[in-house]
């Protein structure tokens, strides 16, 4: 065969995939194929050698495009989707003010609905997994869960654990919480063993909003049963002098000190780190979620990830909800390093292409605790990949296919998503469902989320705002504020 279609790649029995090059661990490979089967890699390597071994297989040729992992999102809140559209511009501590509002106006149709938009704006960005810190909408988990499924990409799962609830309560109801609290972090633990694409996680909003005891407990749970803690840590300046006042140790120090530091966790953000909180994550094997967009969108500090790379720390590549793309990602993940650290020694590479395109994918599932299930073109590993299209302008000059990807790429380059090697998505829709049906329905629901949610927001829509700079000019020239729009249409 040598016509890439939809119904050869969405073929029910092994597939033996022929691309110009295969995006393996060691670089691009030309020549080189994959045979999928059982939701697997069965084999990967030279083409006439699989052809060779595999002759009941007929060959699906496909020129012109690579076949790369999939990314990995190592930071989601797949619940907040309705509210993508109300982050702009917004001051850091934004859950306070947008996230736990919209996410209590929630319910099962709306959160389920919400989840699977997000899952479907990921996939359409090349992640074939996404890590979901824990919702705070007043739903059962499942729901989550079924939605993630439903859209067919492969989801890390969190619970949320926190049992610090600022009421005033004795110590009897303090401890019959927290026993609570741990009871159904190891029921959830136990809930989606066995599933091939729910992968059980705890999650703590912040260290603050967790006990001692159930930070630490966590950690040991999460450890024992090979699943990750997600904990939002120095992420915001004032959690960290809350920490200071409480504990007399920032964020991450407290953790240490509690036994919660350790390859379970996943801390999401860590962009507020000293050179002895970058030692305490690289000894004690602590991952973290380097999100440089919700560092951009929030005025949050970046993550020194450039660092976090020379010194060995684990690190994976998160969205944290901004957008769903792999590429993009990977893009303001260099550029932000460049413009906080690299400009000013003079550093011409910020860890080159090869950098973050690891860490958009194996690192990100390293992190996220699915090193051993996914994140390479690996034989044994999950068939969780994209098939690009290098005949695009922005990629058919490449000579350099890591730091082609990273800055000239984007989700319309992607042909083909495949999740657990069945096919997810074909030229930007899903297969099996009705995408654009499921989208206009979506809106609906958020529309009334969103008008029910006592959202406060501190920036006014980018209308308003125009309004606002447009009077404010007429004010200080003495004219209208027609005469002054005007002025400056025509100075423009």
């Amino acid at each position: 065969m040598t016509q890439l279609t939809r119904d050869h790649l969405g073929s029910a029995g092994p597939l033996l995939l022929v691309p110009d090059a295969v995006l393996l661990p060691e670089g691009p490979v030309a020549g080189h194929a994959v045979v999928v089967a059982d939701g697997s890699f069965r084999a990967v390597g030279p083409a006439g050698e699989l052809a060779r071994t595999h002759p009941h297989l007929d060959a699906v040729t496909l020129p012109g495009h690579l076949l790369m992992p999939g990314f990995v999102d190592a930071h989601h809140h797949l619940t907040q989707s309705f509210g993508s559209a109300l982050a702009f511009g917004e001051p850091s501590e934004i859950f306070r003010r947008v996230w736990v509002p919209l996410e209590g106006a929630l319910d099962d149709e709306s959160a389920y609905a919400a989840a699977k938009l997000a899952a479907l704006e990921a996939l359409r960005g090349g992640f074939t997994t996404v890590t979901d810190a824990g919702t705070r909408a007043d739903v059962d988990v499942d729901i989550v869960a079924s939605a993630a499924r439903d859209a067919g990409i492969r989801c890390v799962l969190g619970l949320v654990c926190n049992d610090v609830t600022g009421e005033a309560a004795t110590a009897a109801e303090d401890a019959a919480t927290t026993a609570a609290v741990l009871e159904n972090a190891e029921k959830h633990l136990a809930r989606y063993d066995g599933d091939p694409l729910i992968h059980a996680s705890l999650a703590v909003s912040i260290p603050e909003a967790a006990t001692s005891t159930t930070l630490h407990r966590t950690a040991r749970l999460a450890a024992e049963a090979g699943a990750v803690v997600q904990i939002h840590v120095n992420e915001h300046l004032a959690g960290v002098e809350r920490s200071l006042v409480r504990h007399g140790l920032r964020p991450l120090e407290h953790l240490h000190r509690i036994g919660a530091l350790g390859p379970q966790l996943l801390a999401a953000h860590a962009t507020l780190l000293t050179p002895r909180e970058l030692t305490l994550l690289a000894d004690t094997g602590t991952a973290v979620s380097y999100n440089p967009v919700a560092s951009a969108w929030k005025g949050n500090a970046v993550a020194p990830a450039t660092a976090m790379a020379e010194r060995g720390i684990r690190f994976g590549l998160g969205t944290d909800g901004t957008r769903g793309d792999g590429f993009r990602l990977a893009d303001a993940a260099e550029f932000a390093q460049r413009i906080a650290y690299g400009l000013a020694s003079g550093d011409s590479s910020c860890g080159a292409g090869w950098t973050w395109l690891e860490h958009a994918t194996a690192g990100g599932a390293d992190a996220v605790g699915l090193g051993a299930r996914t994140g390479t073109v690996t034989e044994g590993l999950a068939a969780d990949f994209l098939l690009v299209d290098l005949t695009t302008p922005e990629l058919a000059l490449s000579r350099d296919v890591p730091w082609e990807l990273v800055r000239r790429g984007n989700r319309d380059q992607i042909t083909a998503v495949f999740v657990a090697g069945d096919l997810r998505l074909w030229r930007g829709l899903p297969t099996g469902w009705d995408g654009p049906a499921f989208v206009r329905h979506a809106a609906q629901l958020a529309r009334t989320a969103v008008e029910k949610a006592p959202i406060t927001r501190v920036h006014p829509t980018s209308t308003a705002a125009r309004q606002q700079s447009t009077a404010a000019t007429a004010a200080r020239q003495g004219s209208t504020p027609a005469t002054a729009a005007q002025q400056g249409s025509t100075a423009r």
